[in-house]
């Protein structure tokens, strides 16, 4: 047991009546007959932050993973033949932010969001998702880049929703900072604009990184100017009209 992890001895017993109160109601839904189940397939409201953080004793971390085995239980009832679709999606996503908001060093909310609650074949119900990631991204942009990036993918391969996705990967390029974050997903802005036929727009940005010096990394600036070379040569390829910026 490494010096930071705690023996489950230390866990606060009002925790575990808590996780036992969830499984107990996972295990009350499963047993409800189809016929009812419609009344409870839906999380109740959301409890504030405050609220659960004062519920918590200090335990915040632990009372975050407790929440989200709750509301995941309204997802894992047997017979549930439409998963997560049929749950009501504000209410999710105001539970999702209570947690991060009870500890927003968690990425598991974030991930639920991106892999879970995004795979469903309900356009308004993944936009409302991917805001909902796009505005907790904004709140630590250099710890939560990579659930911004999949919602990019996600409204560019999913929604087929390019002007959604150079959105939010105009916002990887703008607010992160880190060295962390990876080439292909800070330069995600380029590609987006590329599969958008905005060319020209796409060569501009690339030389204005390389040309103000932005770019240190030898290694980054050489795949830059290679994608430049690449973005002239279609440019000079396209026919009169196209690649310019609409």
């Amino acid at each position: 047991m490494s010096a930071r992890e705690r023996p489950l001895s230390a866990v606060p017993g009002w925790l575990w009546a808590f996780l036992a109160a969830s499984l107990a109601a996972q295990l009350t839904l499963q047993a409800v007959p189809s016929a009812h189940r419609n009344a409870v397939e839906n999380l109740p409201p959301a409890p504030g932050p405050l609220t659960l953080r004062l519920a918590s004793f200090g335990e915040t971390a632990a009372a975050a993973r407790l929440a989200m085995i709750y509301v995941q239980s309204f997802d894992l009832r047997a017979g549930n033949d439409i998963p997560f679709r049929r749950l009501n999606y504000t209410r999710l996503l105001a539970w999702l932010r209570t947690i991060l908001a009870t500890d927003p060093r968690s990425q598991y909310p974030l991930f639920a969001a991106a892999r879970v609650y995004a795979e469903i074949p309900d356009p308004v119900k993944v936009r409302e998702v991917l805001r909902f990631i796009h505005q907790e991204f904004l709140a630590e942009p250099n710890r939560r880049w990579q659930w911004l990036a999949q919602a990019a993918l996600i409204a560019k391969y999913r929604l087929h929703d390019l002007p959604l996705a150079l959105r939010y990967a105009t916002a990887l390029q703008r607010d992160t900072t880190t060295e962390n974050v990876p080439l292909w997903a800070k330069h995600m802005v380029v590609f987006m604009l590329e599969d958008m036929n905005e060319l020209q727009a796409a060569k501009i940005m690339l030389g204005g990184l390389l040309v103000r010096g932005d770019i240190r990394d030898p290694a980054e600036r050489r795949f830059l100017q290679n994608q430049l070379d690449k973005l002239e040569q279609r440019r000079q390829q396209a026919p009169a009209g196209e690649g310019q910026k609409r």
